[in-house]
């Protein structure tokens, strides 16, 4: 029973996508390693809690066909910060230090949002005098 559980999982690896901006954290590739760890020994590894690893797999293949993304559809591709899925993709990237003048931009604003700090154009002024 563990050699079909093993295969589940494998086609489920295979069918994940990967996300190539993010080098060390995309999820696919974190679940490929999770895989190869659990599955240590391939289609002869014992599993200790059959019920978990089924519970896992059928968590991991609804979130992967989109069940919920369907079941619960968004009405705006944003956030609550108003940024855009590009934006937040570019933001997330791991790239910002490689940003062009324009998304710089962009980080600039989304850091003065969110920010506790006064801006710091403000403090520099008040220094000066």
């Amino acid at each position: 029973m563990s050699a079909t559980r093993y295969r589940r999982f494998l086609k489920l690896c295979e069918e994940w996508p990967r996300d190539e901006s993010k080098k060390a954290r995309d999820l696919g590739t974190f679940l490929r390693q999770k895989v190869a760890v659990a599955f240590r020994e391939g289609e002869s590894t014992q599993i200790t809690d059959p019920e978990k690893c089924d519970q896992m797999y059928d968590s991991l293949a609804r979130i992967n066909s989109n069940v919920y993304r369907q079941k619960f559809p968004r009405v705006r591709d944003t956030s609550f910060t108003g940024v855009t899925v590009e934006e937040c993709r570019v933001l997330l990237s791991g790239s910002v230090q490689q940003m062009d003048e324009e998304k710089k931009g962009l980080w600039k604003t989304l850091m003065q949002r969110f920010s506790s700090k006064p801006p710091e154009d403000g403090q520099e002024k008040t220094q000066e005098k």
